[in-house]
């Protein structure tokens, strides 16, 4: 083989271990779509305040896990939902003439996303409420109103009424609900009265100790919806706290309030008095569910932001819990 030749064949061997020597091109990969975490399978579920309950009790449904509302019942009752923390609840309550025993609960979530609608089912278990029984003596007026005073006392359920009667909305609240004040109390919801041996009554309310001119604050957030002079409840002021909840303040000496005013928990509403169909100075504190009168002292234990869905709540007022009065005097109705 002649020289150049030879010389061209080493070109071409030194040409083709360079190339084999040049890493392969690697194609080009699309860029990789994120990964997304999947959300966490939530299955409609009920929540039931308290477990236990009385009769005169208040009682809070809450289902989780649901678009829309729900329909339901509490032994029977239809159950009111409004929209709360990602779900939905009801607040109702319990006959204060409902015999122990188990009280059931009905909820139907509706359908959605081709789902098919869902029961669920709980159980109250009602025990004796074991109210206590007493006799007062009040004005004969009270007991044998003139006609005037019927007249008076109409107007006045009629005013009641009208407060009452607010549209069904969200709660306006955020946080559980506080005494309205920190003091004794010198009669529990539930007892059984008689009143100058005659007229036969019940407490709708929680009585609460203190002298005339002592605050009176607001149990949580809400609207008033009345400020008036009544026959009976004396000077009153009423909250409408939404989802068909209202607290009310009797017996007033002095209304701090207006008709309309939006306040939060803490507020000063009023000041201790003696006005009305008493024998004393005193708060009468009620609480209205659903157009049912129940305990207070029952309210203030329901957790309406059960973990783990709620917020932190904001700080509420420090009031001392009210201690339960032995062998106190009556200090009125109603």
């Amino acid at each position: 083989m002649s020289a150049p030749r030879l010389v061209l064949v080493a070109l071409l061997a030194t040409c083709i271990e360079a190339a084999a020597a040049q890493p392969a091109p690697v194609a080009e990969k699309a860029p990789a779509e994120p990964t997304l975490p999947s959300a966490p399978e939530t299955r409609p579920h009920l929540i039931l305040q308290p477990g236990t309950a009385k009769p005169g009790d208040p009682v809070l449904v809450t289902v989780r896990g649901l678009t829309g509302l729900p329909t339901g019942t509490l032994g029977g009752r239809a159950l009111r939902f409004v929209p709360w923390q990602g779900g939905a609840m009801a607040i109702s309550g319990l006959s204060v003439d409902l015999a122990p025993g188990r009280v059931d609960v009905k909820v139907t979530v509706p359908a959605s996303r081709g789902a098919a609608p869902v029961e669920l089912t709980g159980t109250l278990e009602v025990i004796p409420p074991g109210y206590p029984e007493r006799e007062l003596r009040v004005a004969s007026k009270y007991v044998d109103p003139s006609k005037e005073l019927k007249a008076r006392m109409e107007a006045d359920r009629r005013a009641f009424a009208i407060a009452f009667a607010q549209p069904l909305q969200a709660p306006f609240f955020g946080q559980n609900f506080a005494w309205p004040r920190p003091a004794t109390i010198t009669a529990p919801f539930g007892d059984r009265r008689s009143f100058n041996g005659k007229l036969q009554s019940q407490h709708f309310g929680t009585d609460l100790d203190g002298a005339t001119g002592e605050p009176i604050l607001a149990a949580n957030d809400g609207v008033v919806v009345m400020t008036r002079e009544n026959q009976a409840a004396g000077n009153t002021v009423i909250i409408h706290h939404g989802g068909g909840l209202f607290t009310t303040y009797f017996h007033m000496s002095r209304i701090l309030v207006k008709n309309g005013a939006k306040v939060k928990q803490g507020d000063r509403l009023g000041l201790v008095g003696k006005t009305g169909r008493v024998t004393g100075p005193h708060l009468h504190w009620g609480v209205k569910v659903d157009d049912l009168w129940v305990d207070g002292q029952s309210l203030l234990k329901l957790d309406f932001f059960p973990a783990p869905l709620a917020a932190p709540s904001p700080a509420s007022p420090s009031l001392a819990a009210p201690s339960l009065a032995h062998g106190s005097p009556e200090l009125g109705n109603p």
